[in-house]
């Protein structure tokens, strides 16, 4: 006779959250209607939500309009070679996406980040098979004292917990306040996150000679991702991989914007 006790405890725990849900019922992530579990998305918002998919280039990730055949790489990723082997996002930076990122990052809607993470490791299977350690891109002291959490420590943390590969949210340190990306180009960007990143003497252990995935909730230019897997690099890890939940793709980057993180 098959145990009872995992399902008294299911029933047992639904139970408990009867009274949660009914002061502070579930809302679309993308709109605020209610819903029926925390982090989805209702059926307006759903398919506005632009999920990136093969054919893409094998070291951006950005969608291909055709089929090129395998290894067939971007312009971006020939012109401009990053310094890291791979980058995949979930999502295009748009609409309901960056609703969804600017939530996390500027409201405290840390409930969203378990949803996120979960598509960013639909997107970035390969990449995550291949990880040896997970590591979130880090906040400056300051910034992280102000806001309480990291939004790319959230996103990692569940991406590592789920993928069963370890979780290092120290291997990397900020150790420069930088601006914030909002609002600036490209080149502004690259300098503003220049040298800003350092792997502490002791925390090389945690990615010397290991295949390092850094998290970050979107990819923009790649400038601060890039710091990082610079300095990574420096710190001994053998390759360096980037998955985020969202990407601006090439052509839609606007550093006028206001809302361009």
């Amino acid at each position: 006779m098959a145990d009872p006790m995992p399902e008294i405890k299911s029933l047992a725990l639904s139970v408990a959250a009867w009274p949660a849900r009914l002061l502070f019922p579930p809302v679309c992530a993308g709109c605020r209607r209610q819903v029926t579990q925390p982090g989805a998305l209702c059926g307006a918002c759903w398919p506005k939500l632009r999920f990136l998919e093969k054919p893409w280039c094998e070291v951006m990730g950005t969608p291909f309009s055709h089929d090129f055949g395998t290894g067939f790489l971007s312009a971006e990723a020939i012109a401009n070679p990053p310094p890291f082997a791979r980058a995949r996002a979930a999502v295009a930076y748009t609409g309901i996406a960056r609703r969804m990122v600017q939530g996390l990052k500027f409201h405290d809607r840390t409930d969203l980040a378990p949803w996120m993470a979960h598509w960013m490791l639909r997107a970035g299977a390969e990449l995550v098979a291949d990880a040896e350690v997970v590591v979130p891109v880090p906040l400056h002291w300051r910034r992280f004292f102000w806001r309480k959490f990291n939004q790319s420590a959230e996103l990692g943390r569940t991406v590592a917990s789920l993928s069963a590969v370890p979780f290092a949210p120290t291997a990397v340190r900020r150790i420069r306040r930088t601006r914030q990306q909002i609002g600036l180009g490209q080149r502004e960007r690259e300098d503003n996150v220049r040298a800003a990143f350092v792997v502490p003497p002791e925390a090389e252990i945690d990615v010397r000679g290991r295949r390092v995935l850094v998290i970050d909730d979107v990819y923009t230019t790649g400038a601060t991702v890039s710091a990082v897997t610079r300095a990574l690099r420096k710190g001994g890890a053998s390759a360096v991989d980037v998955l985020t939940f969202a990407r601006v793709l090439p052509g839609d980057f606007r550093p006028d914007e206001a809302d361009t993180i």
